[in-house]
């Protein structure tokens, strides 16, 4: 699956009174049509998109699809493939933060209504980033809640995991064969000096939490120390390890330049830049998991030479077929995202209305030299690699069929006469 993404994070900052909106700020309210003409010019069929939570999820029950239902209708028809982000670093301003305990079962009935109303919809990511998410809000104290102790960090990480669980079981009780592709940070953590090596043997042991919780897969002991004397009971990490749902997902995870570290003696870090690289760091998540992977973020941002993004691409990618070609099953790349970025230099916490030349285009929808380059790759490749399925390329249920008036049970009945339909094909 070759694939890109329309940036769509919305974390709130200062206190929690000002909304990022990246959607805005780099202009799909705008340009969404433009933005479908470029994925198709580049000759992508698979999308990493949703809809922006804080203005569709207005309410306890109460949702506005009046974008989404416009946007969606449209890749239906370009034949484009969503694999839909439903939750992207902010929660609603009602909701509050990720420290709300409420947060998880609002997302889940949010999850249901728009499977329920988009049950053409195969792939989803609900929750993007987990582990970023949490630990930029409840621990580096930047976004949301803005929280900087362990037990703001792990209720955090409880409620955000504990979300994409329940949505994942009811999308599944709307579409059964929902396949979840969780975009997640996969980082390593260096010891500078001997004395770092505890510190950072405890950074590696918590990278996995998120993955950990959501999988069913027992924490290590130390880890699970640390959830139990920060907040979390033994009863809400059961009910994690009560759940089966692997089998649905693909281990989606993220490589960018600053996913490693060094580690200092008290603990602090700061980014290494490329030491191991995607295809070592993502043998050791597949060796803990067991599930095929999908590379499904990585950019860099375009440099006075012109080549630098060009550069990381193929590296990118030489990583992927590495991982591949040693018997990993690997069933995708992204480049993210579509379109240059804004104020990703301070993660999101200021706003500068400094562009980050980071996309495949720019923000006046011009491509830029690694959008020609990915747009070769997939010419290239595409004709090598197994790049296509039928069932993939058939949606479920036309637009015209959904609306509020579709109940589970016909989305259960499309589901079944589409996999009729399948077989027969």
């Amino acid at each position: 699956m070759f694939a890109t993404g329309i940036e769509n994070s919305i974390p709130r900052i200062k206190n929690g009174t000002v909304r990022v909106d990246q959607m805005e700020v780099c202009g799909h309210y705008r340009h969404w049509r433009r933005d479908f003409d470029c994925v198709e010019e580049l000759g992508i069929r698979f999308l990493r998109y949703g809809p922006p939570l804080h203005t569709t999820l207005i309410g306890p029950g109460r949702y506005d699809w009046s974008f989404a239902d416009e946007t969606f209708a449209d890749l239906f028809r370009r034949r484009l493939i969503p694999i839909v982000d439903l939750c992207h670093f902010g929660v609603p301003d009602w909701l509050g933060d990720f420290q709300n305990p409420d947060f998880p079962v609002h997302f889940e009935a949010y999850a249901r209504a728009f499977a329920m109303r988009f049950p053409w919809v195969q792939f989803y990511t609900p929750v993007n980033e987990m582990f970023i998410c949490a630990t930029f809000s409840a621990r580096y104290g930047w976004w949301n809640e803005q929280g900087t102790s362990d037990q703001t960090y792990v209720t955090a990480l409880k409620n955000i995991v504990r979300a994409n669980v329940l949505a994942m079981e009811a999308i599944l009780a709307v579409r059964p064969d929902a396949i979840f592709i969780q975009s997640e940070s996969s980082e390593y953590f260096h010891a500078e000096t001997p004395a770092a090596i505890g510190p950072a043997e405890t950074l590696n042991g918590q990278r996995f939490l998120t993955l950990d919780l959501n999988y069913g897969h027992r924490v290590d002991s130390g880890v699970y120390e640390y959830l139990m004397d920060n907040g979390m009971t033994r009863d809400e990490y059961h009910f994690f390890l009560g759940r089966r749902l692997r089998q649905h997902c693909i281990l989606g995870n993220d490589y960018y330049w600053t996913n490693e570290h060094r580690v200092a003696a008290d603990g602090s870090t700061r980014a290494s830049g490329e030491i191991f690289g995607y295809s070592e760091i993502t043998r050791q998540y597949y060796n803990r998991y067991k599930l095929p992977v999908m590379h499904t973020e990585t950019n860099l941002a375009e440099g006075p030479n012109g080549d630098e993004a060009v550069n990381w691409l193929w590296k990118q990618w030489a990583n992927v077929l590495r991982v591949r070609n040693d018997g990993v099953p690997t069933l995708g790349f992204t480049w993210y995202s579509l379109t240059d970025q804004v104020d990703w230099d301070s993660a999101l916490r200021e706003q500068n209305g400094t562009v980050n030349p980071l996309g495949l285009y720019d923000l006046d929808r011009n491509i830029r030299a690694v959008g020609r380059s990915y747009q070769q790759l997939i010419r290239d490749w595409g004709e090598v690699l197994p790049t296509q399925s039928v069932c993939l390329s058939l949606p479920v249920v036309p637009p015209e069929d959904y609306g509020d008036h579709h109940s589970r049970e016909q989305s259960r009945e499309a589901v079944e006469q589409r996999r009729e339909e399948l077989d027969d094909a």
